[in-house]
């Protein structure tokens, strides 16, 4: 029999078992529990590096904590540690390991947030309270690649998925219209990296990067780095690599 591996993160300890024990008594369900985010980190990476992937993963859309990745997967800076809600968590683990299916669960409905958790990559949404044949349901249907809503959230998720392309779409343009460098500036600021950092990783003066910097925020119509790094991230714009580059003398550096 090819039993399905589940990991249930869940920080309310009782739920996360009591959700896992009830699982477990099924022939073909084998499962597991984390209690927070690095926990499920750590449990997900130790099954890889086993050839014992999860199969999936069911994410409690409140999860609270702090976690370091799953590595630069997640939305914090480069090696730094970030608040790591359920959202982002299913984010990380659709980067990091994309076999892997995320059903998120929630105590409410919630068409914003459950559009935000089907953009990051879950497969499906569904009530804490639901009945454990619905859960199995949705767990052995996203293995098929369905994607799971409660009927009652489809009119609002399809909204606020229409509105968010809408927003991509413009965020798109807003970008396009910035020069390479300012490109390449911009996806330092969505890295986290400040002045300083940007200069000495372009190999440009400061002041020639607060320049960049100030003609991005008036080309994107932003008025501080948080929102051009949001509106960044709305265009699909990813972070810089902040791996080692060789120095490649510019103008601009010779100049400035």
């Amino acid at each position: 029999m090819v039993r399905i591996r589940v990991l249930v993160v869940d920080d309310h300890r009782i739920f996360a078992e009591s959700l896992a024990a009830a699982l477990a008594a099924e022939p073909d369900v084998e499962v597991s529990a984390a209690g927070s985010g690095p926990a499920a980190v750590r449990s997900l990476e130790r099954a890889a590096a086993e050839g014992r992937r999860f199969d999936v993963l069911l994410v409690d859309a409140d999860l609270g904590g702090t976690a370091p990745g799953i590595r630069s997967a997640l939305p914090v800076q480069d090696g730094g540690e970030g608040v790591v809600d359920g959202i982002s968590l299913v984010a990380g683990v659709r980067v990091a390991q994309p076999a892997v299916r995320v059903v998120v669960l929630a105590e409410k409905d919630d068409p914003r947030r459950a559009a935000l958790a089907l953009q990051a990559g879950a497969s499906g949404w569904v009530a804490k309270d639901c009945s454990l044949s619905r859960l199995l349901t949705v767990i052995r249907g996203v293995l098929r690649d369905e994607t799971h809503l409660p009927p009652a959230l489809l009119t609002g998720v399809l909204r606020e998925l229409t509105a968010a392309r809408r927003h991509r779409t413009e965020s798109e343009r807003l970008v396009e219209s910035l020069t390479p460098r300012e490109r390449e500036v911009l996806r330092c600021m969505v890295a986290g990296l400040g002045r300083k950092a940007v200069a000495e990783r372009l190999y440009l003066s400061p002041h020639t990067v607060r320049t960049h910097m100030q003609n991005v925020l008036g080309k994107l119509g932003v008025h501080s780095t948080l929102a051009a790094v949001a509106l960044a991230r709305r265009a699909g714009v990813g972070p810089a690599d902040l791996g080692p580059t060789p120095r490649i003398p510019t103008e601009e550096s010779n100049s400035a």
